[in-house]
């Protein structure tokens, strides 16, 4: 009997979720009349605002990435190390933007870094870029330090830390070369996450007025039929490509890593 129920459940599940994206890739496929095509796809690829906003939104997921490893790996290396009692701390700092909107975060930028402010990051082009990246950075901060966090765990840092300073090596010298090769998968499971986040984030970048894939959706949403259909299945198939290179490259993570701290 649990058997059946868990099978049922099981069922259900793939259900659930595998027909509203069959009944999408079908409609996005009908937009020539009476046969299938794709049509769609073709116009998506052609349009001239989709091939800027997705390499716009590309370039910032990739100085994200870059800003957030820079950023969560010491920080969390060194929490583990000097200070564990502010984990605890740490740990909620990073779950803030689970609970504060986006809206609020963005809205907190416009009266902070406004053309009239003593930092004015809106007043230009490549200011209001980098204030994006640091949003998404803020945006990405959970999945990324609890990423880095699980790979801390996985390894003795102590003992490495203590092994390459017996051999003369400085703290730079220590997190590049010793530490973030040894927490590379994390790392990489938390990049491919934030990837999937910037590609698909809206408010921020729809609010500070940059040409984003995100603004991008929603204007295709409210103006055209089937070439919606068309990118959402896109953006599907990006996000599920990032958890899978995410599955592959976690088989490659080294055995021997795999101590308790």
């Amino acid at each position: 009997m649990k058997k059946i129920w868990a099978w049922g459940a099981l069922v259900f599940g793939l259900l659930y979720f595998t027909l509203p994206l069959i009944g999408m890739t079908n409609f996005s496929l009908k937009m020539r009349r009476g046969e299938y095509s794709f049509d769609a796809y073709q116009k998506v690829f052609a349009d001239p605002r989709f091939q800027e906003t997705f390499t716009y939104s590309v370039l910032q997921a990739l100085f994200t990435i870059l800003f957030g490893v820079l950023l969560v790996v010491p920080t969390a290396y060194w929490v583990r190390l000097k200070l564990p009692r502010l984990r605890p701390v740490i740990e909620f700092i990073t779950l803030l933007p689970l609970v504060i909107p986006a809206i609020v975060i963005v809205f907190g930028y416009i009266r902070m870094y406004g053309s009239n402010s003593p930092l004015p990051f809106l007043a230009t082009d490549r200011g209001t870029d980098a204030l994006l990246v640091i949003g998404y950075a803020t945006l990405a901060l959970p999945y990324m330090y609890r990423a880095v966090d699980t790979g801390l765990r996985t390894i003795d840092v102590r003992t490495l830390t203590e092994a390459a300073q017996i051999l003369g090596a400085g703290w730079t010298t220590i997190i590049t070369r010793v530490i973030l090769p040894n927490v590379l998968i994390a790392v990489l499971s938390g990049a491919f996450l934030t990837f999937a986040i910037v590609i698909g984030e809206f408010t921020m970048a729809s609010l500070l007025n940059r040409p984003a894939f995100g603004p991008y959706l929603q204007n295709i949403g409210a103006n055209r039929a089937y070439e919606p259909a068309a990118l959402a299945i896109i953006a599907f198939v990006i996000t599920w490509g990032c958890m899978s290179l995410i599955q592959i490259l976690s088989r490659f993570a080294p055995k021997s890593a795999n101590r308790p701290n």
